[in-house]
């Protein structure tokens, strides 16, 4: 499947954040989004999901135009920058309401087995990520946005979430942005440079110092 989202037109008090954007993920393939802090990466994803209404926007999965917002489609799961599990769920519960399979979850983070019965609060905030990130990755939608997925986790869950993201590309349309760049750069297999209020299609990691997102030299330290 290919999903795409063009023509962003995004003001806020009439300023405008987003102007034109292209956007496109496709299943098979995890589609990496860099850019300074405050430029629009979570807002464009939350235009993409649904829960964000811009000036304009046009939506089309494999070329079909969808007018409703797509979560109303069940085809789509949002992991936002926040929290988005209530601290008093217990975890059983979570896998639960979100039809995740526990058993295959304790198996790939078998330290969490001690936790089942716990609360989410009960959880330290990366572990408690690691859990949100999972669910999100295997819900039963076909498009996944990832906000900051690789932030607040430790080294070793980071890599864990990493080769999870590339075993599931084979069947979703992944979308990840994070300020640890290395990460995205790692794990992508396209690549945007969201700066100025629209997207550049990244064909060569130099390219992102001659747009100056990064420093001259960087990538080679």
């Amino acid at each position: 499947m290919i999903f795409e989202i063009d023509n962003v037109e995004l003001y806020f008090a009439e300023k405008q954040i987003l102007n034109g954007v292209y956007l496109k993920a496709e299943t098979g393939k995890i589609t990496g989004i860099l850019g300074a802090n405050g430029c629009g990466k979570s807002s464009l994803l939350n235009i993409f999901f649904g829960s964000l209404q811009p000036r304009h926007k046009l939506v089309r999965i494999d070329k079909k135009p969808y007018l409703k917002p797509l979560f109303k489609y069940g085809m789509v799961t949002y992991l936002p920058q926040q929290n988005f599990i209530p601290p008093k769920m217990k975890i059983e519960t979570c896998f639960q309401l979100f039809k995740v399979d526990l058993k295959e979850f304790l198996n790939d983070f078998p330290e969490f087995k001690t936790y089942t019965k716990a609360r989410m609060r009960d959880l330290s905030g990366g572990q408690q990520r690691v859990v949100e990130i999972y669910i999100c990755l295997k819900s039963k939608a076909k498009l996944i946005l990832l906000d900051e997925p690789f932030s607040h986790l430790s080294p070793l869950y980071v890599e864990k979430i990493k080769t999870l993201t590339q075993e599931l590309q084979k069947e979703k349309a992944i979308i990840l942005t994070d300020h640890m760049y290395r990460h995205i750069l790692a794990t992508s297999d396209e690549l945007y440079l969201l700066k100025n209020g629209s997207t550049k299609l990244i064909n060569k990691t130099s390219e992102l110092e001659d747009y100056n997102y990064l420093k001259a030299g960087t990538l080679y330290n």
